[in-house]
This record gives C-alpha cells, sequence and structure tokens, in this order.
C-alpha cells in the first residue's frame, strides 16, 4: 500500500478548493486531516485506499482472534470444519430447491 502523506487543512480551505484536493488525494495517496475552528474534525482519503486499509484492519483483527483461539484450545480439526460447512451448504441448497 505503500506511505501515505498527511495534510491537515481547515475545513474552510478544503471547500475553497475541494475539486483539486479530492483528485490529489485520488492521485498520490495522501489523507486530508480537517481542522474546525483549530480541532480535528474529519479524515478524507481516497476510496481505494480507505478500503485496503479496513481490509488489512480486517485481517489483523481476525489473525488476533485466531491466536486468541489457539491460546485457549479452542480450534476444531480440519476436516470437522469442512464437514461442517459441507453440510451446511447442502442445507442451504435444500432449502432453496425446496
Amino acid at each position: 500500500m505503500g506511505s501515505v502523506t498527511e495534510e491537515i487543512l481547515s475545513l474552510s480551505q478544503f471547500k475553497a478548493d475541494t475539486s483539486r484536493l479530492l483528485d490529489q488525494v485520488r492521485d498520490a495517496p495522501a489523507t486530508l486531516v480537517l481542522t474546525q475552528n483549530g480541532r480535528a474534525r474529519a479524515v478524507v482519503q481516497d476510496y481505494e485506499h480507505y478500503q485496503a486499509r479496513e481490509r488489512a484492519m480486517l485481517m489483523l483483527k481476525l489473525m488476533v482472534q485466531g491466536e486468541r483461539d489457539i491460546s485457549s484450545g479452542d480450534t476444531l480439526p480440519q476436516a470437522e470444519v469442512f464437514a461442517q460447512l459441507r453440510q451446511q451448504l447442502q442445507e442451504q441448497r435444500d432449502e432453496r430447491d425446496g
């Protein structure tokens, strides 16, 4: 994903030059921190970079949960997991095909 620069702008600066700033955020990974009355109020970033960051955070959460499950012994053999999934899929097909 590369490094992302951060630029701090007032809300009025952003309003005055919205189109150019949105192009800038799209073309170069950047995060705009918008301030109002001198305090950070919002963040603007390219949607694709936002999605990539969200996916990365989800993967980290899943990894942490997996580590927690392993530490607590809350695991199942792979064959059992796949058997349960196959059963659930078959039940869904049966309900759909009625």
